[in-house]
């Protein structure tokens, strides 16, 4: 048995060194348009591998395919849907504008991945040039297998495993469900918090066009009014209010862009992450557990016709080719034994990967404390550049004070 630190099993990554691992960049390219059919690409490049590939979303969906199939063990990151679901109501352009970004945080969950960073299949996404990126996917998922096939400790995974495994493995499990549920409905709260940025931002530019409407009337002051009017005055100063609204609603917009940038943006890959990890928990047990019963039922089947079986049976197998094939079959169970000792060893990795990337559930928050207070600060100077400007508005307007709105009690 190896020492802790050097055991195999161990994963030593902070999330700053995952971070920097790659950064990955996903931008959208104009349209391609056929006679009958448009489809969107994008330019995926690597800051690791220093080059720009065209990718389009089938080109994704193959490697979310492959890498599911060379590391069933591991959490690999889901990939959004290709088209808007029925009943969201979501423009077009909102729809690929979140595919874009969804694709860019799965791409870079992967780049960033200790053990898929290094595998060929993503060497090739990041860097084929060719014609055909999704055969040479395939063909370098072809030619290795999965993990436990190419790994050299996947079948010792057991003397590496901690003898409470299984019961981290729940525990962490757990943390990490509830660590997920109550971060899904914060990000429902910091959407409501950008929507109302992008809501403020929209009433002030309203706000300005009619400010700007009623300085720009050419309607003539009626006589009744009498020389104590000064309705022109005003009315030149709205309309030089009007500009100063606008910049408060390109500000109050601007604050809704770093909201989804660097709020919401974090947030969701800190989601995303958090959901590879419950969904490895799943296949671990559904696939893992489901496999070892139906070997053993099929190891069961095969005692139970050797004991039955006469040496004169003619139709039905002989006692030799049944004993082969219940060696065969305690074969398969070992290697089915094997296997799971290994998910659970990776299923341990991933773990403490998903560890590392809780270290992302402050830099969302500090990322929301410092957008409202950063917000709150360019919209306050805006706010106060107005007031002299007011000031010199009512000066303008016979140096009247503001009366009281509501009767005064004597």
């Amino acid at each position: 048995m190896e020492s802790a630190r050097e055991s195999p099993l161990l994963v030593a990554r902070s999330l700053t060194q995952l971070l920097e691992r790659d950064t990955v960049r996903v931008e959208l390219i104009p349209e391609k348009k056929g006679l009958f059919l448009k489809h969107v690409e994008y330019q995926v490049t690597s800051q690791r591998f220093k080059i720009s590939v065209y990718r389009r979303y089938t080109d994704f969906d193959v490697l979310h395919e492959v890498l599911l199939h060379r590391f069933p063990y591991r959490a690999v990151p889901a990939l959004p849907p290709k088209r808007k679901l029925k009943g969201v109501l979501t423009s077009e352009r909102e729809f690929i504008e979140g595919r874009r970004r969804a694709l860019r945080r799965f791409i870079n969950t992967v780049a960033r991945h200790p053990f898929f960073s290094e595998d060929e299949l993503v060497k090739t996404f990041l860097t084929f040039n060719g014609s055909d990126v999704q055969c040479k996917l395939r063909e370098a998922y072809k030619k290795t297998g999965d993990e436990f096939m190419t790994n050299k400790i996947s079948t010792q995974a057991k003397d590496f495993l901690p003898t409470d495994v299984q019961g981290q493995f729940a525990s962490s499990r757990e943390l990490i469900r509830n660590t997920f549920s109550s971060f899904h409905k914060l990000r429902g709260r910091v959407e409501r918090v950008c929507e109302r940025s992008r809501e403020t931002s929209a009433d002030l530019q309203v706000f300005g066009k009619e400010l700007s409407t009623m300085g720009s009337g050419t309607s003539s002051v009626p006589s009744p009014a009498g020389g104590h009017c000064s309705w022109g005055t005003i009315q030149q100063s709205l309309k030089g209010l009007s500009g100063e609204f606008a910049l408060l609603a390109d500000k109050a917009a601007e604050q809704g862009r770093r909201e989804e940038d660097e709020v919401v943006e974090k947030l969701n890959l800190f989601l995303d992450v958090l959901q590879s990890y419950k969904d490895l928990c799943e296949r671990h047990e559904k696939g893992i557990l489901q496999d070892q019963q139906r070997a053993q039922q099929r190891h069961s089947v095969m005692r139970r016709q050797t004991i039955s079986s006469g040496p004169q049976a003619r139709e039905q197998p002989t006692v030799e080719q049944l004993e082969s094939r219940i060696v065969q079959q305690e074969n398969a169970i070992q290697a089915m034994e094997l296997r799971s000792y290994f998910s659970l060893f990776c299923l341990h990795q991933e773990t403490q990967l998903v560890f590392a990337y809780l270290q992302l559930a402050p830099l969302v928050l500090e990322a929301l404390v410092g957008s409202q207070i950063l917000g709150h600060r360019e919209m306050g100077e805006l706010w106060n550049n107005l007031q002299p400007k007011m000031s010199r508005l009512l000066g303008d307007s016979n140096s009247v004070s503001s009366p009281p709105f509501t009767s005064q009690a004597e």
